[in-house]
């Protein structure tokens, strides 16, 4: 696989992750991959913690329980080391955690072994950044939150594509976007400027662990609900776009839902594969 500059962050990551001896030191030196702050006071169980708010919210919103929950099965794309991935093993009868970095992937196994239902795991390496190596109508559930931004545009609309296609007919796809603001007109040609330096043997691995530089190289894509939902729409019916009360994000021949735990940049996508 070439080096693609947006994916030298998670790769950085994932070596510390592979050199730490807990998942907790994982947390503390490796904030900046995962939206914290770093800091010797952090620890997993915090962090784990923000994801057991947040997925029962996002199920209980966008109708995604049901009475055979407990039964069904999902994948998570882009579980990190499993901030969420915990709380879904308590939900659903089987959980398949994928992620581009087997680094995450193994800590993932140790976060859920501490704060979920293990058991209930499997891991899956999207080695190649774009593709789900999974039969087609596998899951009953396919979740992503956070990921979708930070990949290359063709990437993040094949993962896309490959989510409704792992997904079984009759079930739900519940996938997170950063819609385009203003300031994207100079955020996006900075992030690419920087994700240009990640390139750079040595240097670009060190940039990539500071925080600032990290964010900013990975604003890669700005998507519209209509660039993801037109090529699907064959493939998708009861189509929701979810955003911020503020938000003014639209989608073609999508109902319009508001939740104001949603971010005002930010969108999601949930329907039903036919």
């Amino acid at each position: 696989m070439s080096r693609r500059g947006q994916l030298v962050p998670w790769k950085s990551a994932g070596r510390i992750t592979e050199r730490e001896t807990s998942a907790d030191e994982v947390v503390q030196t490796t904030g900046w991959v995962f939206n914290n702050e770093t800091g010797s006071s952090l620890t997993l169980e915090q962090f784990v913690a923000t994801g057991d708010q947040e997925v029962p919210s996002y199920l209980t919103i966008f109708g995604l329980r049901s009475p055979d929950t407990e039964t069904q099965s999902m994948i998570e794309i882009g579980c990190g080391i499993g901030r969420m991935t915990c709380a879904f093993t308590r939900e659903f009868g089987s959980v398949i955690g994928s992620d581009l970095d087997a680094g995450f992937l193994e800590r993932c196994h140790e976060t859920v072994s501490r704060f979920g239902k293990v058991d209930r795991l499997e891991t899956l390496h999207v080695a190649d950044g774009r593709s789900l190596d999974m039969p087609p109508n596998s899951v009953d559930l396919a979740f992503s939150y956070i990921t979708f931004q930070h990949c290359d545009p063709d990437d993040a609309l094949e993962l896309t594509s490959e989510a409704v296609r792992v997904t079984k007919p009759g079930g739900k796809v519940a996938l997170n976007y950063r819609g385009r603001s203003r300031i994207d007109t100079v955020v996006l040609p900075i992030g690419q400027f920087v994700r240009t330096l990640f390139r750079i043997p040595g240097f670009g691995s060190w940039l990539a662990r500071r925080r600032f530089f990290a964010r900013l190289g990975w604003q890669a894509n700005r998507l519209t609900p209509d660039e993801i939902i037109g090529p699907l729409s064959p493939l998708l019916k009861d189509v929701e776009v979810w955003r911020n009360p503020k938000s003014k994000i639209t989608g073609y021949k999508a109902s319009i839902k508001e939740f104001d735990g949603i971010n005002k940049h930010h969108y999601w996508i949930v329907a039903t594969p036919r």
